[in-house]
């Protein structure tokens, strides 16, 4: 009896823990039923809604880029990216066969891409809407043809490393296009497709619809007349002086809006990743990178150089501003001149003899500018440097921007600064340059270079007006005047004669600097110009690199800025005043 009692109680225990194991169980499955379908309903709905639903993308129209008087130099081209969608395809040999054929890519490429088990392949993008039309006719199930959008640059080369380029994701690469992305490149949509739970698309159920936001059209401040006659002069001197590179800079130095920004040879903007020259053999995929980034490069800004003797505006500026010197101060020119254990020659091997100030400057005369500079002192050439935007860079709104290279200040002894003061030594950007020269002749106003003036969106509507820092006063506005007339002088009388254009008062001043090393015999040509001289209202500058035959810049390179402001100046509405002769 006590054994039969025995297995009875046990029994009944088993019992009793089953019900409890049961009841337990009905209590999880109740809470995580309520936890599914009451706290968690939102997120299983939209899961489930993503089953039976396609999403492609509608990319958004980038934003226009124009030049100040409203001229087209970005815009867009409609093209296709064809796609297939494994589930949906009933002939995967047909479509291999035709895309294959249609689009010119390799049947095993295509093959992978229809064979593969995933929502959506990608086959190709950017295809032009013509091969787009053709696709999309064949009626091929399975296959998608969406238009899209890629960027096109109606005068190809022209203003290539300013403007810069797109990639395939229609993004900003370089140049003002990846600076000004956040405007430029607009809000994609969306096309939503209904789907079975096979993810095959339901038939009579329309697509739905979340459309793109077109980019904000952007206005810039280069004149597509003055850069087109820019970039001819520029090819031109490249061809005949068989140069590395020919960059020319056409600026308003009274507020630094660039009208112009050339760098010869150029590359065509609709084919970027294509070489502007032929390789005479193969190259690795690295060095084949390396030569499209040198390609890209806006030496305008991107290289530094040794200014040579149009530094020789610094130098003056800084001597006339601390009264070491006057216009009439005299000095003598044996043709060379002494710096420690340095014999330091004049371009006059002869030497200039007895000169004034004004004489040496026109002459540019290297003896005397190791004389006023000594008198400057580092301390205050390294002041003026500063003051005219030199030890920094110049904020130009295009990404890249070098900065200066030059001695620590302590570093510099009697032969350093006795070659900084002509303009050797140290090396900046062409833009610092330019708009040192710009400060010296406006009246002592440092701007900030620049491109961008305004945004506006697709309908015209003033997004943003751009504004930029101006520095007043950092020098005096009789030091600019005297400064002026100098370089006035430079053009009438002095080494920049070639500059000279009837009818108009012109300044300017050249420059020949030798390239490191010393004796390798290789030059850089340039001159700085600036028009009228009571009023500027446009300065441009001209560099050539390594220029074969005659390398002097009031030869080879006043000639070119004087062609550009004689077809220029008209256009600017810049008028004549009385005639200066040339003696």
């Amino acid at each position: 009896m006590n054994e039969e009692r025995k297995l009875l109680l046990t029994g009944k225990r088993k019992i009793v823990l089953f019900a409890f194991g049961m009841l337990a169980a009905s209590l999880i499955l109740m809470v995580r039923t309520f936890y599914v379908m009451v706290i968690m309903s939102d997120y299983y709905s939209e899961k489930a809604q993503e089953l039976h639903e396609r999403e492609r993308t509608i990319k958004a129209a980038r934003g226009e880029i124009t030049d100040r008087n409203g001229v087209v130099i970005a815009t867009n081209k409609t093209v296709c990216t064809i796609s297939v969608i494994h589930s949906q395809i009933t002939d995967s040999e047909e479509v291999i066969e035709k895309l294959s054929d249609i689009l010119d890519i390799s049947k095993e490429t295509v093959r992978k891409k229809v064979e593969k088990v995933s929502s959506r392949e990608k086959i190709a993008a950017n295809v032009d809407k013509e091969t787009g039309d053709k696709i999309r006719e064949l009626e091929l199930n399975g296959v998608k043809v969406d238009e899209d959008y890629k960027r096109y640059y109606p005068y190809k080369t022209l203003a290539s490393k300013v403007l810069g380029f797109t990639g395939s994701d229609n993004q900003g690469i370089i140049g003002l296009e990846v600076k000004y992305e956040k405007y430029l490149k607009g809000t994609d949509g969306l096309i939503l497709t209904e789907t079975d739970a096979s993810g095959i698309e339901l038939e009579n159920v329309a697509e739905s619809r979340v459309e793109p936001i077109a980019g904000n059209n952007l206005k810039l401040s280069i004149d597509m007349n003055i850069q087109t006659y820019a970039s001819q002069l520029a090819q031109n001197t490249l061809e005949s002086k068989q140069a590395n590179y020919v960059s020319i800079i056409v600026m308003n130095p009274q507020n630094g809006e660039i009208y112009a920004m050339v760098n010869e040879p150029e590359f065509d903007l609709n084919e970027p990743f294509e070489l502007n020259y032929t390789l005479e053999e193969e190259v690795s995929d690295k060095e084949y990178q390396d030569l499209l980034n040198k390609m890209w490069r806006n030496q305008c800004i991107n290289d530094t150089y040794e200014p040579g003797s149009t530094f020789k505006m610094i130098t003056a500026t800084a001597a006339l501003e601390l009264g070491v010197v006057n216009i009439s101060s005299p000095f003598s020119c044996p043709g060379f001149r002494m710096v420690e254990d340095r014999k330091i020659r004049c371009h006059k091997v002869k030497g200039h003899g007895a000169e004034t100030f004004e004489q040496a400057f026109m002459n540019s005369c290297n003896p005397v500018f190791i004389d006023v500079g000594a008198r400057v002192g580092k301390e205050n050439l390294y002041e003026y440097m500063k003051r005219l935007g030199m030890l920094k860079k110049t904020g130009i709104d295009v990404p890249g921007e070098a900065g200066t290279i030059i001695h620590k200040i302590e570093n510099v002894g009697p032969v350093e600064l006795a070659t900084m003061s002509f303009g050797q030594s140290f090396q900046i950007t062409p833009m610092q340059m330019l708009v040192a020269a710009s400060a010296i002749v406006n009246g002592g106003n440092l701007v900030t270079p620049h491109f961008a003036v305004s945004a506006t969106d697709s309908e015209g509507n003033l997004i943003e007006e751009f504004a930029y820092d101006v520095t007043s006063g950092v020098i005096d506005g009789q030091t600019s005047e005297t400064m002026k007339n100098l370089m006035e002088k430079v053009v009438s009388d002095g080494g920049g004669k070639k500059a000279y254009i009837e009818g108009y008062a012109i300044g300017g001043k050249t420059a020949t600097s030798q390239k490191l090393p010393r004796n390798s015999g290789k030059y850089i040509a340039s001159f700085i110009g600036f028009a009228p001289v009571d009023n500027p209202q446009v300065i441009a500058m001209c560099i050539i690199d390594e220029p074969k035959g005659i390398y002097y810049g009031g030869t080879i390179a006043t000639p070119v800025i004087a062609n550009l402001f004689e077809n220029i100046l008209p256009y600017l509405k810049i008028e004549k005043t009385e005639n200066n002769q040339v003696e």
